[in-house]
């Protein structure tokens, strides 16, 4: 079975075996290894599977960055401070235009125009990384894909700087896939470009990189078994799609499948 945690454990295990070095996302942009791998989490909900996958981490002696959303769904405040107290980062996982949005149409306010939703969208960041602050001091952002929203959180950085707020990088802005390559679970699948409304990344200067298609796990393992991936990697879990529980596993997988026709139409439709 894939997506178990005893699948991440042997993968975690196979780059141990090959000598990489892992950094958190920070850590990363403050001074790169040449052979780094950044493991990052998206906590979108089901945050307990989030400090399992960080008491692994902990016991294999490696660390991670968790991104943390604002809502009840992601925002459990122990948790936070558990996965800080193991060593971990804590990043903000932002969608505060999407919930500027929310707001503004709860307030029956024109909102096609995007500078306006920036600027309410603005406010909210700055409270809900103030809040996340009181529990770890945060670097670094990654936005929330909020697939289902008409305007992406990324929308901020157009009006805005997020350096003002004292944060050093947000990884679709601050690293260069040209060099670094990036998979990701989005779609509960290695291979979810079709599916994936903007868990994207995009390649600096028009540079061509070598292109991996992994479908699954073992496929990723046997690469690195094999010495076939590059030196710097990012990897993006969404740990709620992790289980070893088969009930869990099975509704995950099923609830998967369902979004993922709805953003394959979504992505032919925009």
């Amino acid at each position: 079975m894939d997506f178990t945690l005893k699948k991440y454990q042997i993968l975690i295990k196979t780059l141990i075996k090959q000598d990489y070095n892992f950094q958190t996302f920070q850590k990363f942009l403050e001074k790169p290894k040449s052979k780094s791998i950044v493991l990052r989490h998206d906590v979108d909900k089901l945050p307990e599977n989030s400090l399992r996958f960080a008491k692994i981490q902990n016991e294999l002696g490696i660390k991670g960055s968790y991104y943390f959303r604002i809502v009840p769904e992601s925002f459990n405040t122990d948790i936070i401070k558990e996965i800080a107290e193991l060593g971990h980062e804590v990043g903000y996982h932002y969608e505060d235009v999407d919930l500027a949005v929310k707001s503004m149409k709860n307030e029956k306010l024109i909102i096609n125009n995007e500078e306006k939703i920036a600027n309410q969208g603005i406010v909210l960041f700055e409270k809900h990384l103030t809040d996340l602050r009181k529990y770890y001091p945060i670097k670094t952002i990654c936005m929330h894909g909020s697939p289902l929203s008409k305007y992406d959180n990324k929308l901020l950085w157009k009006y805005f700087n997020y350096k003002d707020y004292g944060l050093i990088g947000e990884p679709y802005f601050d690293v260069d896939f040209s060099k670094v390559l990036y998979l990701t679970d989005t779609g509960r699948r290695w291979d979810g470009e079709k599916v994936s409304v903007r868990d994207k990344v995009t390649v600096r200067n028009g540079e061509k990189k070598k292109q991996f298609e992994f479908k699954y796990t073992s496929d990723i393992i046997n690469a690195v078994r094999n010495g076939e991936l590059p030196n710097q990697i990012m990897f993006t879990f969404h740990p709620q799609r992790w289980t070893n529980n088969y009930y869990d596993w099975t509704k995950e997988l099923v609830w998967q499948n369902a979004k993922n026709m709805i953003k394959f139409f979504l992505n032919k439709i925009r």
